[in-house]
C-alpha cells in the first residue's frame, strides 16, 4: 500500500482543506436560511399529510460518504414515523448536484398517487422528475433512476407508480446554475417545493 504521487500532493495541499472548510460552513449557511424560508412557506399551508405530522420538525445533516463523496442536506419538513414518511429534503451532494426532493410513503400514499395523476399537468414540465429507484435513499439522476414529469409521459408515470409503495419526486440542480453560484438554496428550495403542492395539498 503506498500513495500515489498525486495522493501525496493532495494530502500535502493545506489550501484544499481549507477551501473545503469555508466551503462546507456556506453550504450550512445556506441550508440555515433555506429552513428559515420553508418553515415560513409552510406556516398555515393545508397538507395531505399522516396524523401526526410536526411541520416544525426539522434536521440538519453532514456526512463524508454519500457513495464516496461528501454531503449535507436539510430535512424540512421532517417526518419519518413507522412506515409514514413525509420529508421535503434539499441535498447539497458534493461532486454531483443539489436535490430538492418530496418523500412520501405510509398512510396517504394512496392519495399522493390519484393527485399525482389528477393533477398531473400542473406537476408538468416544471422541470420535476419521479425517482424510479427501488428506495428512497437514491439520489443518483438520469436514465434508469429518474424520470422527467413532462406533459407527454402521463401514461409512463402511471405505469410506474402504479406498483410503487412510495413516491420521491426531485428537482437536480448542477452547480453551475446561477441559482446554486449566487446561494440561492433557499429561493430554489421554496420554488420546488411549491411547484409539488399539487402533489401534496387538498
Amino acid at each position: 500500500m503506498q500513495f500515489t504521487d498525486d495522493e501525496t500532493l493532495l494530502l500535502a495541499d493545506a489550501q484544499f482543506f481549507r477551501k473545503k472548510a469555508t466551503i462546507t460552513t456556506k453550504i450550512r449557511a445556506m441550508l440555515e436560511a433555506t429552513r428559515a424560508a420553508l418553515q415560513n412557506e409552510l406556516a398555515g399551508l393545508s397538507l395531505v399529510a399522516p396524523p401526526d405530522f410536526d411541520p416544525n420538525l426539522h434536521q440538519l445533516v453532514k456526512g463524508e460518504h454519500l457513495e464516496d463523496f461528501p454531503y449535507q442536506y436539510l430535512d424540512c419538513p421532517k417526518h419519518f414515523s413507522g412506515a409514514n414518511k413525509f420529508t421535503f429534503r434539499t441535498l447539497v451532494w458534493w461532486g454531483h448536484h443539489v436535490t430538492c426532493a418530496l418523500l412520501l410513503e405510509g398512510s396517504e400514499i394512496g392519495r399522493y398517487k390519484r393527485q399525482l395523476l389528477g393533477r398531473f399537468h400542473q406537476l408538468a414540465g416544471r422541470d420535476l422528475e419521479l425517482s424510479l429507484a427501488p428506495s428512497l435513499w437514491e439520489w443518483k439522476r438520469g436514465e434508469g433512476y429518474t424520470l422527467p414529469i413532462t406533459h407527454d409521459r402521463k401514461a409512463q408515470i402511471a405505469a410506474v407508480v402504479a406498483e410503487r409503495s412510495f413516491l420521491k419526486v426531485v428537482r437536480c440542480v448542477s452547480f453551475g446554475d446561477s441559482r446554486v453560484r449566487e446561494g440561492q438554496l433557499a429561493q430554489m428550495a421554496c420554488e420546488t417545493f411549491r411547484s409539488m403542492h399539487p402533489l401534496v395539498t387538498p
